[in-house]
């Protein structure tokens, strides 16, 4: 069985953009190349990926991963090497858990005790959320309300669904992108016609705001880095997409 580079990005986790880095400097070549110019992997290159995400994992260079894995050609035997370092590594970093909770168990013993602190901005780490809602709530205030009201009505489970979807549905764009299908082919207005019922179910965008969501995925770098994730110049592509869709299907 074949995967294509945008299905093993999505079950490891590794963007496609890391994928092709990987085929270029011969740590990971894909089995073959298609006739549509898609890279394709077979399960001895899965293994060899999970082998450099272990040793990448482990503080391992790119070179030195390289070195380890082509110094072990027998598969079974690698995994047991880097088996064995990975229970190392276990220990170790339960000695270093064990170190802070003796800390933490001291300090909470000791209330007037003064903590100097090195890092402060430490103190606001998993804040982004919350920074997300304030410049929406600032930037589209009705859009924002109804947003709100939409997901006090949902599930954790609902939640995480819809992120799938969403994951998913970039990952068939990059396919359509990869493939060099235009933005105004039915088979992609198709796909974006489920973003917009997906975006409609928070609020209700009309041509121009919709317009504007495609161009903020290109602008502004927290939107963009998700779908480098994927591939390169996906974000342009979706946005074209998003504009030739507003144009021929909305109003304002």
């Amino acid at each position: 069985m074949s995967w294509s580079i945008a299905q093993v990005a999505r079950m490891s986790g590794v963007t496609a953009r890391t994928l092709r880095h990987y085929d270029d400097i011969g740590l990971l070549k894909p089995d073959h190349v298609g006739a549509n110019g898609y890279r394709y992997y077979e399960e001895a290159q899965l293994l060899r990926l999970q082998q450099i995400l272990v040793l990448r994992e482990l503080g391992l260079g790119l070179s030195e991963i390289a070195e380890a894995i082509d110094s072990e050609p027998d598969t079974i035997v690698a995994l047991r090497r880097q088996y064995g370092r990975l229970l190392v590594e276990r220990d170790r970093l339960s000695r270093v858990a064990e170190t802070v909770r003796r800390t933490i168990a001291e300090l909470e013993g000791k209330p007037q005790m003064s903590v100097h602190i090195n890092r402060p901005e430490n103190l606001f780490e998993g804040f982004e959320e919350s920074q997300y809602e304030d410049e929406a709530r600032e930037r589209w205030p009705e859009e924002f309300e109804q947003a709100q009201a939409k997901r006090a009505t949902m599930t954790e489970e609902d939640l995480e669904r819809w992120q799938r979807e969403a994951t998913a549905a970039m990952i068939r764009m990059a396919e359509f992108m990869a493939a060099g299908t235009p933005v105004d082919d039915p088979a992609v207005q198709d796909e974006v016609h489920q973003h917009y019922q997906g975006i409609c179910i928070w609020w209700t965008p009309n041509r121009s705001a919709y317009k504007c969501v495609g161009q903020m995925y290109v602008d502004d770098e927290r939107f963009k880095a998700n779908y480098l994730k994927i591939a390169e110049g996906l974000a342009e592509y979706q946005a074209a997409a998003m504009a030739a869709y507003a144009d021929a299907r909305l109003t304002d």
